[in-house]
């Protein structure tokens, strides 16, 4: 601690904190960004191949799920029951590559229903499962 030499009396305790180390620090720290910032922007060239890019002819099949407020289930615009979407899901799933699977629901779907479809997809072996909406105006 320092001691002050004058005012308050002989051996009292200075009451001001030093910043001259602390400003000494930053200096310090301010002269190495300086010096390295401009190190940093350098990047490293590299020579990258061409490439073109072609239509890939995979089969990419959709298939259509649609489903009602009250219930029912439509494979592609086609009513069918769930013990038959969940066969014809397990048949689909085997597929290689399997089919685009795109959900369409009625706004007043419950969350409970379209969520008994994604576990019927899942525990038939779909991996990937997508909603489709329709954008505000």
């Amino acid at each position: 601690m320092g001691m002050s030499a004058g005012g308050g009396g002989e051996g009292s305790v200075m009451a001001e904190i030093n910043v001259t180390p602390l400003v000494d620090v930053m200096l310090v720290l301010l002269i190495i960004f300086m010096i390295t910032a401009p190190l940093m922007s350098h990047k490293v060239q590299v020579d990258l191949p061409l490439a073109t890019a072609e239509k890939n002819d995979a089969d990419l099949s959709t298939i259509t799920i649609a489903l009602t407020s009250n219930g029912d289930i439509f494979w592609d615009d086609k009513p069918i029951t769930r013990e038959a979407f969940f066969a014809q899901l397990r048949v689909e799933a085997r597929r290689e590559p399997q089919p685009q699977v795109q959900l369409r629901a009625d706004r007043d779907t419950t969350w409970e229903d379209a969520g008994k479809l994604f576990s019927l997809a899942k525990n038939a072996g779909m991996k990937s499962v997508r909603v489709v909406t329709t954008p505000q105006r």
